[in-house]
């Protein structure tokens, strides 16, 4: 699979009409492409035990998408093979009053993986240039300084903040990959019916979804303003096509096994006390036979 076909270059301005959210490659059907999915997600589950074992470096893979698009589902697939001790996933929801006493980071700051980890932001810091900034009103929660609450410029500040907190990651050894799931107004429509009529997905329901879907076209402005603006060589985003819940799964478990493969992973060595304490637990273990 072309994985540049999904990347968003550092510096290229973002139309998202020019991505397909129902491409699906040389696939045409999820039979085809389960082969390949299993594949990759027992190694990436290899690659996940070096990581862990190795407990020198860590990945943070970020999902953001519009209501429907799949997040829950392309987490839950593509991380069904990885050891849990070893990954874990935030699922982040609005602020509460504690956290809005604090700056808009600092509640994902304390959410990041350990070395040896992968740690997933189900939505992330990018809300805040992206739901708050289609809510602005909300700002007025964030209990922030007139100067800066009102400032015109506040959006490109917050977009200069997350490059510099991303790079400050990547310059720790905890490498960023970030996911928009890009569904199709018409999909989104057909998936929020399925959760009014489907039993098993009825919990899912939120008036709200409805309501945002109202607001459409400001949130793909904003998206597309987002992803032109953060996308970085050291933290890139990949937009990926969600119409096909099986694709985005697809995409999603490539570019992460390719992630992988390019940290150089490497059990750690025995050291030569740990060689004695070996030899020596061998030896009582043999008497007992």
């Amino acid at each position: 699979m072309k994985q540049r076909g999904f990347l968003v270059p550092a510096g290229e301005r973002v139309r998202l009409k020019n991505y397909d959210p129902a491409y699906t490659g040389e696939f045409g059907s999820e039979a085809e492409a389960e082969a390949k999915i299993r594949r990759d997600c027992e190694s990436l589950a290899k690659y996940q035990d070096k990581l862990l074992a190795e407990e020198r470096q860590s990945l943070l893979l970020v999902f953001q998408a519009m209501d429907g698009a799949g997040k829950d589902g392309t987490i839950k697939h593509v991380m069904s093979s990885v050891d849990p001790a070893g990954c874990v996933v935030t699922i982040n929801e609005k602020p509460g009053a504690t956290e809005l006493k604090h700056d808009y980071l600092w509640r994902f700051v304390r959410n990041l993986p350990k070395r040896g980890q992968i740690g997933i932001f189900n939505r992330s810091y990018y809300e805040e240039v992206l739901s708050t900034r289609v809510h602005p009103e909300r700002l007025e929660d964030q209990q922030l300084p007139p100067r800066i609450r009102d400032a015109k410029n506040i959006w490109q500040q917050r977009f200069r903040q997350i490059n510099d907190f991303e790079q400050y990651l990547t310059e720790n050894g905890i490498h960023v990959m970030k996911f928009f799931l890009h569904l199709s107004h018409e999909k989104q429509r057909e998936r929020l019916l399925e959760r009014l009529e489907v039993p098993e997905k009825k919990w899912k329901f939120s008036m709200n979804d409805v309501t945002e879907r109202a607001r459409w076209d400001e949130y793909m402005s904003a998206f597309e303003d987002t992803l032109t603006r953060t996308s970085t060589s050291r933290a890139p985003w990949y937009v990926v096509p969600a119409d096909n819940r099986w694709f985005s799964a697809l995409v999603v478990a490539d570019l992460v096994l390719g992630k992988l493969k390019s940290l150089n992973l490497r059990y750690p060595p025995v050291s030569s006390d740990g060689k004695k304490e070996m030899e020596k637990a061998r030896k009582l273990l043999a008497r007992e036979g």
